[in-house]
């Protein structure tokens, strides 16, 4: 299926590992100039290689790049936007969760920096790209989430707060902007082979004296697929959101999860 994404540029946040790396090198293949942005500009350059490693055949032309940025610094984020000029078509918002623990034992300042780091900093992105999309009459904005949006996930009391928070904000975006041709759709990933699903699993088997091995087998036994989801799979689907064919699809949350959420 040509996804007619040739030549546009896309940001994709959190794009040094996992679910974000997956998605920049699968969009580079689909003939998009990425942009890459985190905070780490050593693994942001290993990334960049890859990329250029992945030219498009059909598309000699493409320019990947990066920015560096501290998601837990918005305004250092806004500064660096700004000074930036670029231009996108894509906006991939994917930024690793917060620290996992009972919602009773959350601390005030994980709830705000949670929230800084999620909705603000998405909310910054938004308004810088939003501008240039209404012109081309083509905007997709893709939020990389969670299915706590539908179903809260015991243990993860402040994520699953936030979460709900963007996934909300993305659903009112949708309304306001669905009519010059941007959609603004939010991706929930199941438990997925990255090293912040591998930080759950400690976690989980220290508290339910289990471990690793077992608690990695009981967390598989959640989903109807019986393991995790690669971060290619879960990349198939935002890229698919970000392309041409996927013009009428806006406001949703998508499950990529493997069957595990049980709410439709």
């Amino acid at each position: 299926m040509d996804l007619h994404l040739q030549n546009k540029n896309a940001l994709v946040c959190g794009s040094t590992q996992g679910i974000g790396k997956a998605t920049a090198i699968l969009l580079a293949k689909e003939g998009v100039n990425v942009t890459l942005i985190a905070r780490n500009e050593e693994k942001l350059k290993a990334v960049l290689e890859e990329l250029n490693a992945c030219q498009f055949e059909r598309s000699r032309e493409q320019c990947h790049s990066y920015l560096v940025a501290d998601f837990s610094k918005p305004e250092e984020l806004r500064k660096v936007i700004e000074n930036s000029n670029l231009q996108f078509h894509i906006l991939v918002n994917n930024t690793g969760g917060p620290r996992s623990g009972a919602i009773l034992d959350a601390t005030l300042d994980e709830f705000q920096q949670a929230f800084s780091q999620h909705l603000l900093c998405n909310h910054i992105l938004v308004q810088a790209v939003v501008p240039f999309m209404k012109t081309q009459c083509f905007g997709r904005i893709i939020n990389v989430i969670s299915t706590s949006v539908k179903e809260p996930i015991p243990g993860l009391g402040v994520s699953n707060t936030i979460r709900n928070a963007v996934g909300n904000w993305s659903k009112t975006l949708a309304e306001e902007i669905g009519s010059h041709g941007i959609t603004v759709n939010n991706v929930l990933p199941g438990f997925t082979e990255t090293v912040r699903l591998s930080e759950i699993i400690k976690t989980k088997a220290k508290n339910e004296n289990k471990s690793i091995e077992q608690m990695t087998e009981i967390m598989k036994s959640y989903s109807p697929a019986k393991r995790f989801a690669k971060p290619e799979e879960t990349a198939s689907a935002i890229v698919f959101l970000a392309s041409e064919k996927a013009s009428y699809i806006n406001g949703i949350n998508l499950p990529v999860d493997g069957g595990r959420t049980k709410s439709l």
